[in-house]
């Protein structure tokens, strides 16, 4: 035993998680938190859920918040407000045998307490339940007389009016009979985390718990990547399933080394035989499928942005809101022009977006997207949305190509590695166009680049610079779907 880790750990509800998703996590938090690579999605998860705590403090306006900057002042403030007139409060905050909570919501009825966990998701997970156990063994134990556990979640059918009224945005579901028993193994959990923080490193295998229900943020330190690792493994086989790790565990690291009859699908045996041989393959067929479409052609794409919270009156949480689009028009072979449009993050974007979309795309012509289920998705919602519209859009709909199927069916180059995903063909087709050397180089830095521009306190230049990198983005993803076009249909 390491005699320098013998005294007793403090813990949080947040470090039993940890130790209940993976003992080794948890040891590494404490004694090697220099480790640990924090990625913008856990970041930007935290943000949301903390938004949406506050979202639901503003729904009992008459409530206490408990400051939380000094716990100890905070545990003897909600003991406090216990003590006189029942009101709402907001993170209380409570301590037993080391292990210290706060709750998100204690809402006062006739007989005490609803103590609600508030989630940004749009169900109850199983991991919300070990959370919601934990709150109520702590405040159990300080005699805080609860009738209910429940956790409060984002109804994602709720459509926000407008005005700031999110009432019917969470969905409160009562988890008190289904924790009960997870409840009586608290102290067992506590025991465990204490033993396994007085110990030394936990020797644990890389597994299923690396992920669920979170990515661990410490597995470049369980899993480095070796430095003879192939740059062709097994799972870049498309929807591979457990076929990659059958074949690892047969010792094929290398997807050029396994042999063809351990193939049976036809698109797997399509990957392997083009990564073996090292050069790329294009059906003679794809030419002339591009060859037979007329002219104009317009070359679109969207972005969208998806808060959790709505922000704009008519939608809903999650929904996917378009905010730009860049169109590449074809007039004729080789005779291109460009129009964008992009919302400027202070009114609601759909009414533009849409309007100047329909301006641009004309009657007539084919629509090329990339993927396009999701183009054709947010066209539908404009349209159920704006009745006036509806016919415009839905006849633009019906004119749409979707370039992936055609990519997928005909094209296919090693260093695509099983994706067919834009960003994995354009490099091998047009390298020139690489997304490395702009400032947004994705959708989800579309997205942040959008909501950052939407930010009241944004300076006149940083908001500029957003602008500019999110034309820069759209605009190169419609010149890429022109070059891939091109290619397949043999244009120089």
């Amino acid at each position: 035993m390491n005699n320098t880790s013998q005294k007793r750990h403090g813990l949080s509800k947040s470090r039993i998680l940890l130790h209940r998703q993976c003992p080794k996590r948890l040891w590494l938090k404490v004694h090697h938190p220099e480790l640990e690579e924090i990625d913008d999605g856990n970041q930007a998860r935290f943000d949301t859920g903390t938004y949406v705590g506050e979202i639901a403090q503003q729904l009992y306006p008459e409530g206490v918040l408990i400051d939380g900057g000094n716990l100890a002042e905070a545990v003897k403030r909600t003991k406090e407000i216990l003590k006189g007139d029942k009101r709402p409060i907001f993170e209380a905050t409570f301590q037993s045998d080391g292990l210290l909570i706060r709750a998100d919501l204690l809402l006062p009825n006739q007989d005490g307490y609803r103590m609600v966990e508030v989630k940004s998701s749009t169900s109850v997970k199983d991991y919300h339940l070990t959370d919601a156990a934990i709150q109520k063994w702590v405040a159990q134990q300080d005699d805080v007389p609860l009738t209910s556990v429940e956790i409060a979640h984002i109804d994602n059918t709720f459509i926000y009016p407008g005005e700031n009224d999110y009432q019917g945005l969470l969905k409160y579901v009562d988890v008190t009979n289904q924790i009960l028993d997870m409840t009586r193994e608290v102290t067992e959990w506590i025991s465990a985390a204490r033993n396994t923080l007085t110990e030394s490193e936990p020797c644990i295998e890389v597994g299923k718990q690396c992920n669920e229900p979170f990515a661990c943020s410490f597995m470049g330190y369980c899993s480095p990547l070796a430095e003879d690792a192939s740059e062709f493994p097994p799972e870049i086989l498309p929807r591979v399933g457990a076929l990659a790790a059958k074949l690892r565990s047969e010792g094929f690291n290398d997807l050029r080394d396994v042999p063809k009859e351990r193939l049976t699908n036809a698109n797997h045996q399509r990957v392997w035989r083009i990564t073996k041989s090292g050069v790329a393959e294009l059906s003679s067929e794809v030419k002339s499928l591009l060859a037979a479409l007329p002219y104009p052609r317009y070359y679109i794409d969207f972005e969208t942005i998806n808060p959790t919270v709505p922000i704009w009156a008519g939608t809903r949480p999650y929904m996917q809101v378009p905010f730009q689009w860049s169109c590449h028009t074809e007039e004729s072979k080789g005779v291109i022009k460009h129009d964008a449009y992009l919302a400027d993050g202070k009114s609601d974007p759909r009414r533009l977006f849409a309007e100047s979309l329909l301006e641009v795309v004309g009657n007539n012509g084919p629509i090329l997207v990339y993927n396009a289920p999701f183009e054709r998705s947010r066209m539908q919602e404009l349209a159920n949305y704006y009745d006036d519209l509806k016919n415009l859009l839905e006849a633009a709909i019906n004119r749409i190509v979707d370039l992936l199927p055609i990519a997928r069916n005909h094209y296919y180059h090693p260093e695509m590695r099983g994706s067919w995903s834009i960003k994995a063909v354009l490099p091998t087709i047009a390298p020139d166009l690489a997304y490395d050397n702009l400032e947004v180089a994705n959708g989800g830095m579309a997205q942040e680049a959008f909501s950052e521009m939407m930010q009241l306190d944004v300076t006149s230049e940083r908001y500029h610079q957003l602008y500019d990198a999110l034309l820069k983005y759209c605009e190169r993803d419609t010149l890429a779907m022109v070059r891939i076009a091109h290619f397949f249909e043999g244009v120089g």
